[in-house]
C-alpha cells in the first residue's frame, strides 16, 4: 500500500453561496467603515486641526447643521447594514438600489476641492466599488419560482 492509499481523500471546501441580504449587509458594513476611515484619516492631512479649530471642515462651517448632516450621512449605511438583512425581499431590493445610487455622486463629491487626489481617489474608488456591489447583488436579486409553474 502507497501512502497516498492512507491519506484521507482531499475534499472541496464548502462554498454556499451567500443569502442577497447577507452579502448586501456585509458591503454596507465594509462602505460605512471605510468611509468613517477615510473623514478619521483626513485629520492627518497638514491644517485639518487647525481649519476644524478655526471652525471649518472642507469648505464648510463646523457647526450643528454639518455636524448633523455628517451623522446622517454615516448613519443612513449604518441603517442599512440592519435593514439588508431585515428587510422583505421587494423593499429590500427597492431601498438598496435608491441608496447605493444616491450614495455615489456622495463618495464622489469627496474629491471636489482636494489637494490629496491619491487619497480620496483611493477612497471614492473602494467606495463606488462597494456601492457596485450593492447594486449589482440587489438589482441580480433571485426570484423564486411560483408554487405549481414548473421552472424552466
Amino acid at each position: 500500500m502507497t501512502d497516498t492509499a492512507l491519506a484521507p481523500a482531499a475534499s472541496a471546501l464548502d462554498d454556499r453561496p451567500l443569502p442577497v441580504q447577507a452579502r448586501l449587509a456585509a458591503a454596507w458594513a465594509s462602505f460605512m467603515f471605510f468611509y468613517v476611515y477615510v473623514d478619521y484619516l483626513h485629520l492627518y492631512r497638514p491644517g485639518a486641526l487647525e481649519e476644524i479649530l478655526a471652525g471649518r471642515v472642507f469648505e464648510f462651517e463646523a457647526n450643528q447643521t454639518f455636524a448633523t448632516t455628517s451623522l446622517a450621512l454615516v448613519g443612513i449605511p449604518a441603517l442599512m447594514v440592519a435593514l439588508s438583512a431585515a428587510l422583505p425581499a421587494r423593499a429590500n431590493r427597492m431601498l438598496n438600489l435608491a441608496v447605493a445610487t444616491l450614495y455615489v455622486p456622495v463618495s464622489v463629491f469627496n474629491l471636489a476641492g482636494e489637494s490629496w487626489l491619491a487619497f480620496y481617489g483611493l477612497g471614492v474608488v473602494v467606495e463606488v466599488a462597494l456601492l457596485v456591489f450593492v447594486l449589482r447583488w440587489a438589482w441580480s436579486w433571485p426570484r423564486s419560482s411560483s408554487a405549481g409553474v414548473a421552472a424552466p
